[in-house]
């Protein structure tokens, strides 16, 4: 299983690649620009991640917009949506303030920070991945 990690907090990136080093092979990125270029770099060589974990508030592009270009990548690519990547959107704002901010929603889990252990392993297992 393939994972991209995008936050602009180091402690969150190491600790989030820790954890879902135990599913598959982790690949961080340190802001959204960098996310959606590496996830379309990926899909243009149908090697797509299968989760993408996205912070809200990163730098040169938030969260929200990095999800946003990944899907319409993904569309270009005609990518079905059934196989498209697994996207955890996560955040020290609650969803429903979160939400206020969004550009797009189509997202498939949300976290907030603190992040804990067990609610990755419970949002992984709910997609039906396993360790």
């Amino acid at each position: 299983m393939r994972f991209l990690v995008a936050d602009d907090d180091f402690v969150n990136r190491k600790f989030l690649e820790k954890v879902l080093s135990d599913y598959g092979e982790v690949t961080v990125i340190d802001n959204g620009m960098t996310a959606v270029e590496t996830a379309i770099t990926h899909i243009e060589k149908r090697e797509q991640f299968d989760v993408i974990c996205l912070d809200v508030m990163m730098t040169k592009l938030d969260g929200y917009k990095s999800l946003e270009a990944i899907r319409e990548a993904e569309a270009k690519y005609e990518i079905a949506k059934e196989n498209r990547a697994k996207i955890i959107m996560i955040s020290a704002l609650d969803e429903d303030l979160s939400n206020k901010l969004q550009v797009c929603d189509d997202y498939d889990a949300y976290i907030c920070k603190p992040i804990l252990i067990e609610d990755i392993d419970k949002i992984l297992q709910d997609f039906g991945f396993s360790k």
